[in-house]
């Protein structure tokens, strides 16, 4: 009997990369939202409609239209530009320390750090600000921060198609220093590697060894 061969199924097309998330049905309004915050500030013991807190459930929703400006946004918008003029450049390109707050999907609660990602482009580069551009957008929304990794380099992947993408983020995440086990200064590392990056641990070390701020292997 001849062997069947398969192809590999390629990951479904990305549908976070060119579109806003879909809103969820029977949005609440801004009013009913102040009405949440003004409940919560009475569920903890204090009385909403005191002075200090009276416009305190119009200041919240107005953060956290500012905090959640992600939802609004297409990540795709950040890297629309890009630049031919490389002459050949054959290398891949790092920015790193790109500082982000995000808040996590289980507990609300701030996680923050640092953003390390490099591609290898292919002919056409995208200007260094719009990668910091693109980790904002994604990092503006409630997230984990693994999933958060792989929506960046997902995004670079589809849209730049460059050679390889490496993403690396390191934060430290609120809901563990200041609640649960509360132990401050723990650092949480997650990394997504796509083609070139994927496929070689000389550019995986590469990378990391840019990353830390050595001089690199000779």
């Amino acid at each position: 009997m001849d062997a069947v061969i398969k192809k590999w199924p390629r990951e479904p097309q990305p549908d976070h990369v060119r579109a806003t998330p879909a809103p969820v049905e029977n949005r609440p309004s801004r009013e009913e939202a102040e009405a949440a915050v003004r409940a919560l500030i009475a569920y903890l013991g204090d009385d909403p409609s005191r002075e200090g807190l009276a416009a305190t459930p119009k200041r919240v929703v107005a953060a956290l239209d500012e905090l959640y400006r992600g939802y609004r946004e297409i990540p795709a918008d950040a890297l629309a530009r890009t630049f031919g003029e490389t002459e050949a450049y054959d290398d891949f390109v790092l920015i790193r320390d790109i500082g982000f707050t995000s808040h996590c999907e289980h507990h609300m609660m701030a996680f923050h750090g640092k953003a390390h990602v490099a591609y290898r482009p292919v002919e056409r580069v995208v200007g260094l600000s719009k990668l910091a551009r693109l980790v904002d957008v994604y990092a503006r929304r409630l997230q984990t921060q693994e999933h958060l990794t792989s929506q960046i380099a997902v995004a670079i992947d589809e849209v730049l198609k460059p050679r390889g993408v490496a993403v690396l983020l390191e934060a430290e995440h609120t809901c563990m220093s200041v609640r649960g086990v509360a132990k401050p200064g723990v650092s949480t590392v997650t990394t997504r590697f796509l083609g070139t990056f994927r496929d070689s641990s000389e550019d995986q070390m590469r990378f990391v060894t840019l990353v830390r701020g050595t001089a690199e292997p000779r």
